[in-house]
């Protein structure tokens, strides 16, 4: 991978418009059936929503992972963020009038939920293997 490409992957506003736009448009997909502006208006509100939840997510994790210990800092971190991430996007889009709400958060949910799970599992690692040294 050239070095211009590599930093473009790291980049924050890279990996927000990257949710917003698939994220919204897997949210589009997902309200069709029904008469615009539905559709639309799910995608905005889905987009709005994965790009704000992509740029906390890591940091909400991080927090999360440094406040338990043992089998807690394992569980807690991810079960946390998918309760909050889902409470968010089914009030959101409630108020926003979605109609298909389930069909509308289920990937981004299972998205953000997977990616907390093994990021955290990874840090979860990396303090049991600080905290217990080599072998």
């Amino acid at each position: 991978m050239t070095r211009p490409l590599a930093r473009l992957m790291r980049s924050s506003i890279v990996h927000v418009g990257f949710a917003f736009l698939a994220m919204g448009s897997w949210a589009a997909f997902a309200n069709r059936a029904h008469a615009m502006p539905a559709p639309l208006l799910a995608g905005l509100i889905q987009g709005t929503l994965s790009a704000f939840i992509t740029l906390l997510l890591k940091r909400g994790i991080e927090y999360l992972a440094s406040r338990f210990i043992g089998l807690a800092a394992l569980l807690a971190p991810p079960a946390i963020a998918g309760v909050v991430s889902a409470s968010l996007l089914t009030f959101i889009h409630t108020i926003g009038g979605t109609p298909e709400i389930a069909r509308t958060i289920a990937v981004p949910l299972t998205v953000a939920t997977s990616y907390a799970a093994l990021y955290n599992l990874s840090l979860w690692r990396s303090r049991k293997a600080m905290n217990h040294g080599p072998g």
